[in-house]
């Protein structure tokens, strides 16, 4: 047991020993507070100032809000679209608008039966009327007759619209 003991004194001693060869001491007739000097050509430490507050962000603004009447608005995507004539021309399907965000046309699914023979084409935005109608928020009313209509080409993916004008003229959108 005595050599136990002074196995643990001896370990003790030697860890003391090895704390005490690895703090760095003062060279004698100098202040132990003040930092060891840099190493010459080291860059000068940086000022320790304090760092500035953060900006706080500016609150957003708050969105406008519009109050739309259900009796002012409505939408268009579905509705059926007559002739002057008061023919079926059938419906909107989609809405064409330039890089603007201008309306620039209406894709209708004209012909066909029940959807079976019908092609997609697309007419100017400014041939179509909506105007009020009777039991009805609005009638939607193209300026075109069938027969015009028909010689329109379909509307296809990938592909130049052509799009069908008031005056019966083909105009293409880039």
């Amino acid at each position: 047991m005595r050599v136990g003991l002074g196995m643990i004194l001896l370990g003790a001693a030697l860890i003391a020993l090895s704390a005490t060869a690895q703090t760095p001491t003062a060279p004698s007739g100098t202040d132990s507070a003040q930092p060891p000097a840099e190493p010459p050509g080291a860059p000068p430490p940086a000022a320790a100032s304090p760092a500035p507050p953060s900006p706080t962000p500016p609150s957003p603004t708050p969105p406008s809000v519009t109050v739309l009447g259900s009796q002012e608005v409505q939408g268009i995507l579905g509705r059926e679209i007559r002739s002057t004539a008061d023919e079926n021309m059938g419906r909107i399907v989609d809405v064409l608008v330039d890089g603007e965000g201008r309306t620039r046309a209406a894709i209708i699914d004209f012909g066909g039966f029940l959807g079976v023979g019908s092609r997609k084409i697309a007419i100017d935005w400014k041939a179509l009327h909506f105007v009020p109608a009777a039991g009805k928020k609005y009638g939607i009313v193209l300026e075109l007759t069938r027969d015009q209509v028909k010689t329109a080409p379909e509307v296809k993916d990938g592909k130049p619209t052509i799009v069908l004008g008031a005056s019966g003229n083909l105009e293409s959108l880039p």
